[in-house]
């Protein structure tokens, strides 16, 4: 984190992100992407490739905590969200293949 309460890791990214001008924050976590439901409890749901703050907002779909999810939004940081667990997955996000989800304004 940031060091502050209530500050999360998410919100700690996406602060030093905006701070560094950065081109976008790299999101890895357990799941492999957004998804349209959560994928434990719905096994329809699919796998966004893409997807816009509004939509994802709209949607109600948890990228992250909201505080940093805000942070992005305004400051047109887009976040790539993969899978830390899937091998080769950092790979691909780094070579731009089809890997997780990028949410974008």
């Amino acid at each position: 984190g940031t060091g502050n309460p209530f500050f999360t890791t998410d919100t700690a990214a996406a602060l030093r992100g905006s701070e560094i001008g950065a081109e976008i924050v790299l999101k890895a976590t357990k799941v492999d992407g957004v998804y349209t439901a959560d994928p434990k409890k719905d096994p329809s749901a699919t796998r966004y490739t893409t997807i816009s703050f509004d939509e994802a907002i709209s949607r109600n779909l948890q990228v992250m905590d909201a505080t940093a999810f805000a942070l992005c939004r305004d400051q047109k940081l887009p976040i790539k969200v993969f899978s830390i667990v899937k091998p080769g997955a950092l790979k691909r996000v780094i070579l731009g293949e089809d890997e997780g989800t990028l949410v974008h304004v």
